[in-house]
């Protein structure tokens, strides 16, 4: 009983890290969730996944490094040369989120999400827990603005071509002549 107890208090005494993968997870759900409500190709578990991955990979990083500098004298090691190549990575994972179709560009906002939620779990896993808090909350304020200006902007955009629309129905143009003009018709009629 004693050898197991001892097992247990090994495994969680860094009980920290367990705590960052499970912050990291709760965070890339949050993220997820808010792509997941707009119908988008990246969701609740795509951005779990890179949030955990991204804090795993930045601990054993970090943890590497007083790990294995003690196995020589003159061994150098950095810390962050993992979590930098996630940024890699990530890319090759934001590039499969985006599509093209003529001029319309798709899946821009999901694969800045996936970067940001690699900036995320690299922060968790690294313990810059305010920081990494801080960033979320100010980027879901600033996207609820970004949505309120970008639907402002489209229904002005969509009055205007209404209108636009309306005026040249009721203008005839200078080859058609007027409805009220050809033989046969009237105005009350």
């Amino acid at each position: 009983m004693s050898n197991a107890i001892d097992f247990v208090f090994v495994v969680f005494k860094n009980y920290e890290f367990y705590f960052r993968i499970l912050i990291s997870a709760v965070l890339g759900l949050l993220i997820g969730f808010d792509r997941t409500h707009k119908n988008k190709p990246a969701g609740v578990k795509t951005f779990t996944f890179v949030t955990v991955a991204c804090a795993l990979i930045t601990i054993v990083s970090i943890e590497s490094v007083g790990v294995f500098s003690r196995l020589h004298d003159r061994t150098m090691m950095d810390p962050m040369r993992l979590a930098a190549q996630i940024v890699t990575g990530l890319g090759f994972l934001g590039a499969g989120l985006i599509m093209k179709s003529g001029f319309e560009v798709k899946g821009l906002t999901s694969a800045a999400m996936i970067l940001f939620a690699g900036g995320v779990g690299i922060g968790t896993g690294a313990g810059f827990y305010g920081y990494v808090l801080f960033a979320i909350a100010v980027v879901f304020a600033f996207v609820r603005i970004g949505g309120w200006i970008e639907k402002r902007e489209h229904d002005k955009s969509q009055a205007k071509a209404k209108e636009e629309t309306s005026k040249n129905a009721k203008v005839p143009g200078p080859s058609q002549p007027a409805a009220d003009s050809l033989p046969g018709r009237s105005s009350a009629g």
